[in-house]
């Protein structure tokens, strides 16, 4: 796992936390932070699987 993809995961987590307390509390502003962070988060670790795939790729060419 490089550091996008646990940045990434992490950011999922408090997004979704944010989303929750937001809606337990009636806070959409809140809420809706929930929600940024947490796509935010899926990019960033869609970012960092392609850098595990493009690193993983030319390490195995490499060998060839």
């Amino acid at each position: 796992m490089n550091n996008d993809q646990s940045k990434g995961a992490f950011d999922q987590v408090k997004g979704e936390a944010k989303k929750q307390f937001g809606k337990l509390t009636n806070n959409e502003s809140m809420e809706s932070e929930g929600r940024l962070d947490k796509g935010k988060g899926k990019l960033k670790e869609t970012a960092g699987d392609l850098k595990e795939d493009v690193s993983r790729a030319f390490n195995h060419s490499s060998r060839d």
